[in-house]
């Protein structure tokens, strides 16, 4: 039998350790992630065509003073429409992706795309439009989780927190592609200034269909199925070939099927009723209410962004100039996230950046008293998105797909992202159906003022993250089982010690003798 001391080397691995035992692992993880990347142009594209002419006039109505306007009834449709269809591709992920595989399941997602592309592309009325976002959230539902699920489970410790938050750095340069595109058909006036930055959807699902095709399986969905060879024989696609006393492909699998045990006993199933049960019903808090707190601190201004500026009193141009100067910074964020979080835990991260948002909310909203004479208030109200964008991409937005990746059980792990990812959704549809109406100059018209709107619900979040959101930085997935079974709060988790393979007594030893 294997010691405990060599069955934890996972535990010590160094980044640089793990970079060189797991490349192959890496690789995979980032193709998977590049779906987001779609995911991210596609959903801005919704939001973005509110403030493009070409398409409004397309779309929207003529108001008296001889513009076109697109209602806020439709905005809110076209935008909450994609988030229904992400709630339903959600929850058919939980199901798909646990009985045939992660692979599979993306290989059908990115199939469905292609044909439904068609249906915006030639979209004679916003009513198709509607049609097609609904049908289009589907696959986007399944690629909001899907790679994070599989990146959490095909990465050691040490990469894990990096290839899982890397999907907002995907998710952050498809919004920028995507701004880059409309901006560039500025000059256009024809219906190719909408259907050229539709049409270049196109340009993802075939290459990607290939490469999915060519990737391995998550060798812990092998092990929840019981089949330890195929989980051995989907490691060494994903590792080095190096020394048996270095790391040994036998051990790091008896870790999985013991980690398995340990949940089938502290657990009451793997359906979606499972996840409300037991000990798994806090972390189905955890994971659902981190992911709404991305949603409900305060984006509706940067999903927005481009809208905002326009009615804040930019011209056109400079709205989606700003809004490229937003997305440019996200990508900073993300990159200076992960310097972070290897000095600062997840927690830390996410707790304090909910502070520093909420604080700048209520800047955005003072911004509001300015003069509507002059455009310094705009510009102010511009400026200060810009360095929320910064500081969420620092930190809620990026280590909250750590977070949720990580606080899920191994074996309800589908099916608790997305859980919280169809929350993160309806939280989305409820923000999208009041922030057009905030913006839309025919509606609310609060323009600024939405700011001190989202600054008290950013609040809220952040006092239920500050009891609630417990510390995972550096634990394996059999710790943060024993650390959920004893019921350890939120704030000792980072100090708790763990003795593994002692922790169910003689019982546990006994097993793990079998193993």
């Amino acid at each position: 039998m294997t010691t405990p001391m060599r069955k934890l080397i996972e535990r010590t691995t160094t980044i640089r350790q793990a970079l060189r035992l797991y490349p192959k692992a890496v690789v995979w993880s980032i193709l998977l992630s590049t779906t987001v990347i779609m995911e991210g142009y596609d959903l801005l594209l919704v939001s973005s065509f509110f403030a493009f002419q070409p398409w409004v006039r397309k779309y929207g109505e003529r108001q008296p003073d001889g513009s076109y306007e697109l209602s806020a009834a439709w905005q809110s449709g076209l935008y909450n429409g994609a988030a229904v269809g992400e709630i339903i591709g959600l929850f058919l992920n939980g199901y798909i992706a646990e009985r045939f595989g992660y692979r599979k399941t993306m290989i059908g997602a990115l199939a469905a795309m292609t044909g439904l592309i068609f249906i915006p592309f030639f979209a004679p009325s916003v009513a198709v439009l509607q049609t097609g976002s609904v049908l289009m959230g589907i696959p986007w539902g399944i690629f909001q989780t899907l790679p994070a699920t599989y990146a959490s489970e095909v990465c050691p410790v040490a990469l894990r927190g990096y290839l899982t938050t890397y999907i907002n750095l995907c998710w952050v340069m498809g919004q920028l592609l995507a701004t880059g595109v409309l901006r560039a058909m500025l000059q256009r006036t024809d219906e190719w200034a909408y259907r050229i930055p539709y049409a270049l959807q196109w340009m993802w699902p075939l290459p990607l269909i290939v490469g999915v095709a060519l990737a391995p399986e998550s060798p812990w969905w092998y092990v929840r199925h019981g089949n330890r060879d195929a989980a051995k024989a989907a490691l060494r696609r994903l590792t080095s070939q190096v020394p048996e006393d270095v790391f040994s492909i036998d051990d790091t699998v008896d870790v999985m099927v013991h980690t398995n045990e340990i949940e089938k006993e502290i657990s009451s199933g793997t359906s979606y009723a499972a996840c409300f049960k037991g000990h798994d019903l806090r972390r189905t808090e955890i994971s659902c209410l981190t992911w709404a707190g991305q949603n409900l601190c305060g984006t509706a201004f940067m999903n927005n962004s481009t809208y905002f500026f326009l009615q804040a009193g930019m011209d056109e141009s400079n709205s989606f100039n700003m809004s490229m100067g937003q997305y440019s910074i996200g990508v900073v964020g993300v990159f200076g996230a992960w310097f972070m979080m290897r000095h600062v835990g997840r927690r830390t991260l996410y707790v304090s950046g909910l502070s520093l948002l909420c604080l700048i909310l209520l800047g955005i909203g003072f911004t509001s008293l300015a003069p509507s004479s002059t455009k310094a208030g705009s510009w102010a109200a511009g400026s200060l998105l810009l360095v929320f964008a910064l500081c969420y991409n620092l930190t809620v937005g990026t280590v909250t797909y750590s977070l949720v990746a990580e606080v899920s059980s191994v074996r309800l792990r589908a099916k608790t992202v997305s859980l919280a990812r169809n929350l993160y959704n309806v939280c989305s549809i409820v923000s999208g159906v009041i922030a057009p109406y905030m913006l839309n100059p025919t509606a609310w018209n609060w323009k600024s003022k939405s700011g001190f709107f989202w600054a008290g619900i950013c609040f809220i979040c952040l006092t239920w993250a500050f009891f609630r959101v417990p510390e995972t930085k550096g634990r394996t997935y059999a710790e943060l089982d024993i650390l959920f079974e004893k019921g350890v709060g939120a704030r000792k988790f980072a100090t708790t010690s763990v003795e593994l393979f002692a922790v169910h007594g003689e019982a546990a030893q006994d097993k793990e003798e079998q193993l």
